[in-house]
């Protein structure tokens, strides 16, 4: 399982809000996310290459996520070209 740059991630979950049908569990690539106790739970936050897909089913909106950020796609162009990673976020999220 490839993990991405460590907490940069713009993954946010609220508990609070989570209905527990596990759509995010479903469709995340990742497996950022399980199910307990009738609640989702986030396994590895630095899994998560900011794709969209859990927010995007969440029909709870207990998840928010910017998909398609420079992190995600800076771990790709570096594994594609053998150079480290660099979302050059300026700030904003690393």
């Amino acid at each position: 399982m490839h993990k991405h740059l460590n907490n940069v991630t713009t993954l946010k979950y609220s508990e609070e809000n989570c209905i527990g049908c596990g759509l995010c569990v479903l469709v995340c690539p990742h497996r950022v996310f399980e199910i307990q106790n009738n609640k989702v739970r986030i396994i590895d936050r630095n899994r998560c290459m900011e794709c969209g897909a859990c927010a995007n089913n969440c029909v709870a909106k207990a998840i928010t996520v910017k998909a398609g950020v420079g992190c995600a796609a800076a771990v790709i162009k570096g594994w594609i070209s053998g150079a480290e990673p660099s979302c050059d976020c300026s700030g904003d999220c690393c």
